[in-house]
């Protein structure tokens, strides 16, 4: 398996508990927005504890991006990653496949699993063809939204932000279930794209095939 050690260049705070890591770029590494890489971290007892974490840098940046939310209910890699400083080391491993861009859609997410949605909108924006693809973004709260300013930035009115514990003006509340997605769509004849908690997942994926989607145009995360 190929095999990379690169330094942290920088950390910085997306949320209260999201940091974006910047690290340095191997010579010619190459992904598709979407994809991922199994990460680990380059200190003692670290080295083969290895998690996926997806690219949110774009391809023309001279350094990759990860953005990674820390769970401190045990002490895990992200618990571990939330502790390094720039200049402690990752090493990084081979590309795989996770959630591909195929077409115009609707993108469905449930807290982290925004991630491999970031740098497929930025690569649209950038190359200005967004055209009326659509986020629909459920979290706990406002707090706990992922690069909430930048999403409005790129989508305008087609980001909708729907929480679960926290009542807001300018935000939806409650889960995205069959009843909530048929009031946001009106055609089901298109890509859709869902990551999330699994049982979010699941059951995003048997709503839009209830309202008539086609399974096959249901893309997850594998």
């Amino acid at each position: 398996m190929e095999e990379h050690i690169v330094k942290i260049l920088s950390i910085q705070r997306v949320t209260h508990n999201v940091k974006q890591y910047r690290v340095e770029k191997p010579a010619g590494y190459k992904f598709v927005p979407g994809q991922a890489t199994e990460v680990a971290i380059h200190k003692p007892g670290w080295e083969q504890e290895c998690r996926p974490f997806t690219f949110t840098s774009l391809n023309d940046w001279d350094f990759l991006e990860f953005t990674i939310k820390s769970y401190h209910d045990h002490a895990g890699v992200t618990h571990q990653l939330d502790s390094l400083q720039p200049g402690d080391e990752l090493i990084l491993h081979d590309v795989w496949g996770a959630i591909q861009y195929k077409g115009e859609g609707v993108f469905i997410a449930g807290g982290a699993g925004v991630t491999p949605f970031i740098a497929i909108f930025r690569q649209l924006y950038a190359d200005g063809n967004l055209g009326n693809n659509m986020l629909i973004f459920s979290n706990k709260t406002r707090a706990d939204i992922i690069l909430e300013d930048e999403f409005r930035k790129m989508l305008g009115d087609r980001f909708i932000n729907t929480l679960t514990q926290e009542r807001a003006e300018g935000y939806d509340f409650g889960k995205i279930n069959a009843e909530y997605l048929k009031q946001k769509i009106h055609n089901f004849h298109q890509h859709f794209y869902v990551c999330g908690p699994d049982p979010m997942v699941q059951d995003i994926k048997s709503a839009l095939v209830q309202l008539g989607a086609s399974e096959a145009a249901v893309v997850v995360e594998l």
